[in-house]
């Protein structure tokens, strides 16, 4: 089974990406399952219903999240009903949603994906290593193949996670900081690992927003408007090969793919 994951999609130049360029990209990387972490797809923060609708519309199988998630309200219902876009597992138990989901993965068989967020330089939430482990319980009942988002901002507890869930899911993969990292690998016991694959939007930008903004903060300490930049757009994630059996990645490679404006 071949495994697309995109890492943050920011506001409409990633969305644009989206639509533009993922039908091509599955096809051409023959592509078996992919999903997309969308909680700064509507204006760099959040998500709407008429975006995931659009997302799914373009080729995306399954939309993770994170702190974001809870920026537009109109979201909660689809975060109920639909099993294609979860928020964090590590939530207090009563929010809307589910924190991980089952899915077909065209002709491969069933995929699940589990979405976590992190507590170090975070909001507190419960641990995510504990409730990843009881959720492990039941999903691994329905399929090996099994993919998490860490959605964190310390590389630290990226790497714990990994570590932690080593050679019991197919995949540890990390987003939030928009920033892909150089680390990927395959653990010793089949699980692959990257502690961020990066963002899906405008790159000629601090972090997807207009650098002329972010400047002016961090020099004047001033209240600032951010806005999502336009230019540079590039389609980062990773693709993972996994064993569906055994659910044992086979290979992980970064996505970096400059798209035409």
């Amino acid at each position: 089974m071949r495994v697309l994951f995109l890492g943050d999609i920011v506001g409409r130049p990633g969305r644009d990406i989206i639509r533009n360029a993922l039908a091509s990209f599955r096809k051409k990387e023959k592509i078996d399952f992919a999903a997309a972490n969308a909680e700064n797809a509507a204006g760099g923060s959040g998500v709407t219903p008429e975006i995931a609708e659009e997302l799914f519309k373009h080729g995306v199988d399954v939309i993770t999240s994170g702190d974001h998630i809870w920026k537009k309200h109109e979201i909660y219902d689809l975060l109920e009903s639909s099993d294609r876009i979860i928020r964090p597992l590590n939530y207090p138990r009563g929010v809307p949603g589910k924190g991980s989901t089952v899915v077909d993965a065209a002709e491969s068989g069933k995929i699940a994906v589990i979405n976590l967020v992190g507590r170090v330089f975070m909001e507190a939430v419960d641990c995510p290593f504990e409730r990843v482990r009881a959720e492990l319980e039941g999903l691994k009942k329905k399929t090996p193949v099994v993919i998490v988002d860490i959605h964190a901002e310390a590389t630290s507890e990226k790497m714990a996670m990994g570590w932690y869930l080593d050679g019991v899911v197919s995949a540890v993969i990390g987003t939030h900081t928009h920033v892909q990292t150089a680390d990927e690998k395959i653990l010793p016991g089949g699980t692959a690992f990257i502690t961020d694959c990066g963002m899906t939007g405008p790159h000629d930008s601090v972090i997807g927003r207009k650098k002329e903004k972010i400047l002016t903060r961090f020099i004047t300490q001033m209240p600032t408007r951010f806005e999502v930049a336009t230019e540079g757009l590039e389609m980062q994630g990773v693709i993972v090969d996994i064993d569906e059996k055994t659910g044992k990645a086979t290979g992980i490679k970064r996505v970096q793919e400059k798209i035409k404006s």
